[in-house]
């Protein structure tokens, strides 16, 4: 279990009280989520007992479960959401899966200043698939990527702690690297467009340098074709020194009679438009 002070020294006491006495004690101590272990420790009755008094300020919606055996305590503004917000217990909710994330993709394009439309999904990058989470009006997705421990990441504060963001440049390249999770081609591109004034040139090549290669091959093309030719030319001398073949800018599509971009090793085979 993981317990800030205030709620070790709290625990140590061995308080016996309700369910709705307990939420309230977390609360006032500034923390809003809690494990079902945790409420066992503490709330008052045997584990069905303890368990059926959860449930009841589920129905009251006091309380929800974004996952199993994880509770969070729902202020009154965001009783319409009937959840916290994503970014308010993701972080305490890895500590408890024990787990490395970052705040990914549309979601971190977002808080970099990107947000060209607010993501319907909050996304989060994890070593293997999770199931998405769907609490109230609140969904969170899981995208795998196994190496996610190399990739350079930044820590950010929220109303409940801290959250880990992939870095500008990390987001640039997996927005390419996973254009499906990101509304296609098209809004990535309308994305990197935005995002470009907040990468720097050579944290972009180290995070390329963490990448597959063809991640920098279309994210450089891209980058060009949006207008940011200059932070693009960070990764022309990697893609020519190490690219051995072509590779199609969408992976699915055919590249018969396609375009080929010899700077990039690219072949051009769907077209592109910035909604800028």
């Amino acid at each position: 279990m993981i317990f800030v002070e205030s709620d070790a020294i709290f625990m140590e006491n061995r308080i016996v009280m309700r369910a709705r006495e307990y939420i309230h004690e977390l609360a006032s101590n500034g923390r809003h989520h809690f494990t079902t272990a945790d409420a066992l420790e503490v709330v008052e009755g045997n584990p069905p007992a303890v368990r059926a008094q959860l449930r009841r300020l589920r129905q009251q919606g006091l309380i929800a479960a974004p996952v199993r055996s994880f509770h969070v305590i729902i202020p009154p503004e965001y009783n319409r959401l009937g959840c916290l917000p994503a970014d308010q217990f993701i972080d305490q909710l890895m500590q408890v899966w024990r787990e490395p994330y970052y705040v990914a993709l549309l979601s971190a394009a977002e808080r970099h200043g990107a947000a060209h439309q607010r993501p319907q999904t909050f996304q989060v990058m994890v070593r293997k698939n999770r199931q998405s989470i769907e609490c109230g009006q609140v969904r969170v997705e899981f995208i795998a990527r196994g190496d996610l421990e190399k990739m350079p990441s930044i820590s950010l504060n929220t109303l409940r702690g801290i959250l880990r963001y992939s870095t500008p440049e990390v987001t640039a390249l997996e927005l390419v690297g996973y254009p499906n999770h990101a509304g296609g081609l098209n809004n990535v591109a309308t994305i990197l467009s935005e995002l470009a004034g907040e990468m720097v040139a050579y944290k972009l090549l180290e995070a390329a340098r963490l990448s597959p290669l063809s991640w920098s091959q279309r994210l450089g093309y891209l980058l060009e074709l949006v207008g940011e030719g200059e932070i693009a030319q960070a990764l022309g001398p990697f893609v020519r020194k190490h690219a051995r073949s072509c590779t199609p800018l969408r992976r699915a599509a055919s590249v018969a009679g396609a375009k080929r971009i010899p700077r990039w090793k690219l072949i051009v085979n769907v077209e592109v438009v910035s909604d800028e």
